[in-house]
């Protein structure tokens, strides 16, 4: 379990985190969400003690990071892929993983084969991919068989393959038992990889809650209608609890009534449809609604329609 208590970090006049309050759980992967610069990386520093809080605390397993006898026992964590010596073969960089945080050199082994790297194990990192790169620090991240793991953009790189061998991953570790905190910008792939979601912006809380009820505020579920009679249609649909408004003269957007009900009110009529689709609210919905007002960095377009 990660516990962050009024955690907060200032670089001068610049707050990057401002006392954020929040609680990962084992057993569910949590998404770490914000615009950039937003405070995510620095808040997984000062879980890993890279950065001295300026208050508040960052607990791992109820202590410091710090303080843990065998911290690689406790978090595997990834924020830098890159940072390995080129002129290392991944095998070794490995084993002086392992020499030096306590873990059996047999596991050494056991993570390059979960990392899909045995057949390049015996390569220079120095000639890796970007995205064998990203394999192997997630590799060193799961070096100590930890009971929390946290990675800061991990699909950075990858191909379509590597995408879903993370998801895949990230979900095995965490119906292990398993504290797993995940940060990405790829909000198609967050959406169906994490079962919680904590957004920041300016280095503030802006939700902690599950994916499916963040997504949820970014409005109702709606059905899209077009028809040559889409008038007509458009006044047997409307009542108390049905919305049904119009950008284009043969198309609806319908909220409150079920694709199927639209489709048996229009066969009821004689009313033909040339489209009939239920559209949902997606992440990147949610989540620009909710960081709009915080993004550091939007064009004057995002502006004007802000």
């Amino acid at each position: 379990m990660i516990e962050l208590h009024g955690l907060t970090k200032r670089y001068g006049e610049k707050l990057a985190v401002d006392d954020l309050t929040v609680t990962v759980r084992p057993g569910v992967v949590t998404g770490f969400l914000g615009p950039n610069g937003a405070g995510k990386s620095t808040t997984m520093r000062m879980v890993l003690g890279l950065d001295t809080p300026t208050s508040g605390t960052a607990l791992v397993g109820g202590r410091p990071y710090a303080r843990h006898a065998a911290p690689l026992h406790e978090v595997g964590a990834l924020l830098e892929a890159k940072g390995v010596h080129p002129g290392r073969t991944a095998r070794n960089h490995l084993r002086s993983l392992a020499a030096t945080g306590g873990v059996a050199a047999a596991r050494v082994d056991v993570v390059l084969e979960l990392a899909g790297l045995t057949a390049v194990a015996d390569k220079r990192v120095g000639g890796f991919s970007l995205g064998m790169g990203q394999r192997l620090g997630v590799a060193a991240a799961l070096l100590g068989d930890p009971a929390v793991v946290m990675l800061d953009e991990p699909v950075n790189g990858l191909d379509p393959d590597g995408v879903l061998w993370i998801r895949r991953l990230t979900r095995g570790l965490a119906a292990e038992g398993r504290t797993v905190f995940l940060s990405s910008h790829l909000m198609s792939e967050m959406a169906v990889t994490a079962d919680h979601l904590v957004v920041v912006g300016r280095g503030r809380l802006q939700a902690d809650l599950s994916t499916a009820d963040f997504i949820a505020r970014a409005g109702h579920e709606s059905v899209d209608v077009r028809s040559p009679r889409a008038g007509e249609l458009r006044d047997l649909l409307v009542g108390p609890d049905v919305t049904v408004t119009s950008r284009e003269r043969d198309r609806l957007e319908v909220v409150g009534l079920p694709a199927e009900a639209i489709g048996e009110t229009a066969a009821a009529a004689g009313i033909p449809l040339h489209q009939l689709s239920t559209v949902r609210p997606s992440l990147e919905d949610a989540f620009m609604a909710v960081t709009g007002d915080t993004r550091e960095y939007r064009t004057d377009q995002e502006v004007t329609a802000a």
